[in-house]
């Protein structure tokens, strides 16, 4: 049996909406521009901090905002998941993971408080034997510690990652384990350019894939 760990937002969720919300209540107020859902998915990977600064840069706000942007953000984020989806097939594949006996973690650079109040909403709560986020470590992805922490969680390996984002692709090959590259999530690189070691555009193919590289292990 292996230990899969699991990246979060556009990977297991579709959040871009949520995180254009609470993007825009921030925005409103300075009367700027409404971000647009390919420039917040331009955003997501390296947690809050860069997410403001990514949009602080797309809008033209100065630097001395990001602070207090930052705090606005953090504010609004653990009730932000009214709009956010689960992708076609995830519960299904990660209960029938779950039933073959592998072990199931969480790698996300989203903080803490907001990825358990989203895992519970969606009903994953009990899902993950391990959840690593953006703030349980002094470090995150793409730096490898964090998705060594995931897969501390017990039981045999391989161990293997699953993720969307070239932020993921990084903290797989940093950690030297093999990547499973969700493709319709929040990449902008083509896969072809992306490390991975299999690429897949249907959650329901998952549980196969994993059956056949857990063989190899």
């Amino acid at each position: 049996m292996a230990r899969i760990v699991f990246d979060l937002d556009g990977t297991l969720v579709d959040s871009a909406r949520d995180l254009q919300s609470v993007a825009n209540d921030l925005l409103h107020p300075l009367g700027l521009a409404a971000v647009t859902l390919d420039e917040v998915r331009s955003f997501v990977g390296l947690g809050v901090a860069v997410f403001i600064t990514r949009m602080r840069a797309a809008r033209g706000i100065a630097d001395s905002c990001q602070a207090d942007l930052v705090t606005g953000f953090m504010a609004r984020y653990d009730s932000a998941f009214g709009l956010t989806t689960v992708y076609p097939g995830v519960a299904q594949t990660l209960a029938e993971l779950q039933q073959a006996g592998h072990r199931l973690g969480l790698c996300t650079n989203k903080p803490l408080a907001p990825t358990l109040a989203l895992l519970r909403h969606l009903g994953l709560a009990g899902v993950f034997v391990k959840v690593i986020a953006g703030d349980s470590l002094p470090t995150r992805k793409p730096d490898p510690t964090p998705l060594r922490a995931a897969f501390e969680m017990g039981g045999a390996g391989p161990d293997l990652f699953v993720g969307d984002s070239e932020v993921d692709a990084e903290t797989a090959a940093r950690a030297d384990v093999p990547f499973l590259l969700f493709t319709q999530g929040y990449r902008t690189t083509p896969v072809s350019d992306m490390p991975h070691t299999v690429a897949f555009d249907d959650f329901n193919a998952l549980p196969g894939l994993i059956a056949q590289m857990s063989k190899g292990g």
